[in-house]
C-alpha cells in the first residue's frame, strides 16, 4: 500500500511527465482510445502511434486504460491522419490529461503510463519472392502503414541485423526440411522450384547443405537477440528455430531433404539447453508427416472452431509492465487459429518462459515470451489470426474486414514494445 506522501509524489511525477511530454505551446492532447466500444480501427491506431514516434514525438501508452489507449500531442497532421485512416480519437485538455494520469497512478488501479520514446527500425526475415499476404505480420504492418525492410539469409549472415531493433521471422523452416511439405506437395511445381532455389542459395553462400546454412542463420539470429534485439516469430518459425538450435551438429534430415540419411539415434543427441522456449521435445522422424515435433499440438487438438479461443493473462501494469504491454487488448478472450505450428504443448515450455495466452482446456500455450541475454523474444502460434485454417493457395485476408482483430493487436503490441525499452522497468 502506498503512503500518502508516496501517492502525492507519484501524482507530482505524472504532472511533471505531462509537462515534459510536450512543448508549452500545446494546451491539449490527442487520446486514441483502444477499448471495444470507442475505437473504429484498432490496427491503424498503431500506425498513427508509430508515425508520431517517427517524427520524434513521445507517446504515452496507457496500459489497461480503455484497452491500452495512446496519448499523443494534439497536432493537426495527427488529427488529419486519424480521420483519413478511420481511427477514432478524442481531444482532451491539459486538465483532463492530468486527471487521466492521476487516475492511472492510483494504487487501486491496475494501470500504468509508459513513455514510448523512439520508433524501432523493423526487419522482416522472409524470402524476397514471397507476397505480403503470405505472412500475417507483413500484412498487418502494411495495413497499419508501419514501414519495414525485408531481410533474408544473405543479410542475416552478413550481420545486417545490427541495423534493426525488431525482427520478425516469417513462417520459415530452420531445420532444412523445406517446411515438411514433402508428403503432400513433393510433386508440386512451387515446391520443386523452392527447393532448387534454396539449394542454389546455400551453395552460392559456401554451404554443402541447406540445413547447414539455416543453422548458421538461426545462430546469427540467436546472437542478435542475446545482444539486445527483439525477435518475434509465428507458426513454424517458432519450433523449427528451437529445433535447429537443439540439433546443432546433428543430421536430422532424411535423404529426400539433403541427399543422405539422417544420423542413427539422433534423438539422443538433441541438446535442449541452447533453445529459447522449449525442452524435452521429441522430433518427428517420418518425412511424410507434416510436423516437426511434439511441441506443436495441431494433430491432437479436439476443439470445434466455434469454441476455439485462448485467454490472455492479466498482469500488474505497475510492476509487470513488459507482459502487460504485450497483452494490451480490448478483450481477454482471443479467437484461436491454426497453422503448421498451431500452439505449444504446455509441458514442453521452459519454466523461465512466460505464457501470455493459453487454452487451458487443451493444455496448450498460444502466446509466449522470454528473455535471452540482453534481448527478448515472443512466439505466437498459428498462421493468420483471421483465417482459421489457412491452406496453401488460399486468398489473402482482407484486413479492412477485421480492423478490430484482437489477434492482430497482439502482433502490433510486439512491434511497439521496443520503443519503451529505455524506460526503467519494475519487473
Amino acid at each position: 500500500m502506498f503512503s500518502r506522501n508516496r501517492l502525492q509524489m507519484r501524482q507530482f511525477f505524472y504532472c511533471l511527465l505531462l509537462f515534459l511530454f510536450v512543448t508549452p505551446s500545446f494546451a491539449s492532447y490527442l487520446l486514441i482510445p483502444m477499448d471495444d466500444s470507442s475505437q473504429k480501427n484498432h490496427l491503424k491506431a498503431y500506425g498513427i502511434t508509430y508515425q508520431s514516434l517517427l517524427q520524434g514525438k513521445k507517446v504515452q501508452w496507457l496500459l489497461n486504460y480503455r484497452g491500452g489507449s495512446f496519448l499523443l500531442e494534439n497536432q493537426e497532421d495527427f488529427r488529419r491522419e486519424c480521420t483519413i485512416r478511420g481511427v477514432s480519437f478524442e481531444i482532451v485538455s491539459e486538465t483532463e490529461a492530468v486527471k487521466i494520469l492521476e487516475f492511472i497512478a492510483s494504487p487501486s488501479q491496475n494501470m500504468e503510463a509508459v513513455v514510448l520514446e523512439k520508433a524501432p527500425k523493423i526487419a522482416v526475415y522472409s524470402p524476397k519472392d514471397k507476397q505480403p499476404w503470405d505472412d500475417a505480420v507483413t500484412m498487418v504492418l502494411q495495413y497499419a502503414e508501419i514501414p519495414y525492410e525485408v531481410v533474408y539469409d544473405e543479410e542475416v549472415l552478413s550481420d545486417k541485423l545490427l541495423l534493426y531493433e525488431w525482427l520478425h521471422l516469417h513462417h520459415e523452416d530452420f531445420t532444412g526440411q523445406y517446411g515438411k511439405f514433402y508428403g503432400a506437395f513433393r510433386t508440386a511445381p512451387w515446391y520443386i522450384e523452392s527447393k532448387v532455389n534454396a539449394e542454389k542459395r546455400a551453395v552460392d553462400m559456401g554451404y554443402a547443405k541447406v540445413s547447414q546454412q539455416k543453422l548458421n542463420v538461426a545462430l546469427k539470429i540467436r546472437d542478435y537477440v542475446f545482444g539486445g534485439g527483439f525477435m518475434f516469430a509465428m507458426c513454424s518459425a517458432t519450433d523449427s528455430f528451437d529445433i535447429a538450435l537443439a540439433a546443432e551438429g546433428v543430421d536430422i534430415c532424411e535423404v529426400m531433404f539433403d541427399g543422405d540419411p539422417s544420423e542413427r539415434a539422433y534423438q539422443d543427441k538433441i541438446v535442449y539447453e541452447p533453445t529459447f522456449a522449449f525442452k524435452d521435445f521429441i522430433l518427428e522422424r517420418n518425412p511424410v508427416v507434416y510436423e516437426f515435433s511434439n511441441i506443436d499440438t495441431t494433430r491432437k487438438r479436439k476443439v470445434l472452431k466455434s469454441e476455439d479461443y485462448f485467454e490472455l493473462k492479466e498482469y500488474s501494469a505497475k510492476w509487470d509492465m513488459v507482459p502487460s504491454m504485450l497483452c494490451q487488448n480490448h478483450t481477454l478472450l482471443v479467437k484461436g487459429f491454426m497453422g503448421q505450428t498451431t500452439a505449444f504443448e504446455s509441458a514442453l515450455v521452459k519454466p523461465t518462459v512466460m505464457v501470455l495466452g493459453q487454452n487451458n482446456a487443451n493444455g496448450e500455450a498460444r502466446y509466449i515470451h522470454g528473455v535471452k541475454g540482453k534481448g527478448m523474444f515472443t512466439f505466437f502460434g498459428g498462421h493468420d489470426p483471421e483465417d482459421y485454417q489457412h491452406r496453401v493457395g488460399d486468398p489473402k485476408t482482407e484486413l479492412d474486414l477485421h480492423p478490430n482483430s484482437p489477434g492482430y493487436r497482439l502482433i502490433l503490441n510486439n512491434v511497439l514494445f521496443p520503443a519503451a525499452r529505455k524506460k526503467k522497468q519494475k519487473t
